[in-house]
């Protein structure tokens, strides 16, 4: 039986964050490209107005709810994400890594475990205007930066009527949250807008086929397996699928690998482990995923105000399939062979 060619792309910078930490389980069987029952989301036509983070039909302008969720097994599974229209995936302490889920075009009802904020979130959120921006808890010394971040403060601190615990897990990854409340807490939060994705075609040139791409960090891998049928990138972590709470495999039309520088912040938990600083502003390289092709590409954002724009390495606007869009944080070592 032939085995698919795997990608992998070890982070950089893993001596200076964490000790890497033995992952488990196996990755998708060999042989077979991954399968979902799902339909691939219909192409809107040109006539038809797009939702800016998605490019899906929507001409509403929701405001932008941002949240911090968990990501290791304790929390998993997540409840809200597969309506998320971006989930972004950022290193934290100990090589491991959490998510920040962007609601807009489709906001569902009750999110969580809801976990604590980091302060690669707070050079993040600009771009997005003044979402509201839920979490959990956050260093003390972090908290007068959150203050001055430009976000509207929906914590479980800031309102506590919106979050409750969910029976049958355990703290802290019980903790969840009502939407509709948290919504209610930043009355003027921003509504969405362009934050520089392109949807459309893939480009006609360029695209290397792949059925799996893996990212490695110290203490937690990813696969993305492209289901044809389903017409999205399955996840998987850690070898184990990559479940949500509603039901069914988490999975994205497309998965934007962005490498960005990653260091040492002036934060640390309490063992002393340093929190990662990634820088998303500036330049960079990047690894768009759809359509089962993976594209070397480009990205740049002058300023932490304005949206990422993402080209192909020849200078043209790099389309994102519609749907909903991962951007996967990552320290720069890409490697296409």
């Amino acid at each position: 039986m032939r085995v698919p060619r795997m990608l992998t792309v070890t982070l950089a910078g893993a001596a200076v964050l964490a000790p890497a930490a033995a992952c488990s389980s196996e990755d998708p069987a060999p042989g077979k490209a991954p399968q979902a029952a799902t339909a691939p989301a219909a192409t809107p036509t040109a006539e038809q107005p797009t939702h800016p983070f998605t490019g899906l039909p929507g001409s509403a302008r929701r405001p932008v709810l941002a949240v911090k969720i968990e990501n290791t097994s304790a929390g998993k599974p997540q409840l809200g994400l597969k309506s998320a229209d971006i989930v972004y995936v950022e290193q934290v302490e100990a090589g491991l890594t959490r998510l920040m889920a962007i609601f807009s075009s489709k906001i569902p009802a009750k999110v969580g475990p809801v976990r604590s904020a980091r302060i690669s979130d707070l050079h993040i959120v600009p771009q997005f205007g003044k979402p509201a921006f839920a979490y959990s808890g956050a260093q003390t010394k972090m908290l007068p930066h959150i203050a001055a971040a430009s976000l509207f403060d929906v914590s479980d601190s800031r309102a506590p009527g919106a979050y409750f615990r969910q029976p049958g897990r355990y703290a802290p990854y019980n903790l969840f949250a009502n939407t509709k409340q948290l919504l209610a807490g930043a009355p003027k939060a921003s509504r969405a807008k362009d934050v520089g994705f392109t949807f459309g075609e893939a480009p006609a040139e360029g695209g290397t086929p792949r059925k799996f791409f893996n990212v490695k960090y110290p203490a937690a891998r990813f696969t993305f397996g492209w289901s044809e049928k389903a017409g999205k990138w399955l996840i998987w972590q850690d070898g184990k699928k990559d479940m949500a709470a509603e039901g069914g495999q988490l999975a994205a039309p497309t998965i934007v690998v962005q490498y960005a520088k990653t260091e040492r912040s002036e934060f640390h938990d309490k063992n002393q482990s340093y929190t990662p600083l990634v820088h998303t502003t500036g330049k960079g390289r990047a690894v768009v995923l759809r359509d089962g092709q993976a594209f070397k590409a480009r990205w740049s954002r002058p300023t932490e105000k304005e949206g990422t724009v993402f080209t192909t390495e020849s200078g043209e606007p790099m389309n994102f399939a519609p749907g909903q869009v991962w951007v996967v944080l990552a320290a720069p070592k890409p490697v296409i062979p």
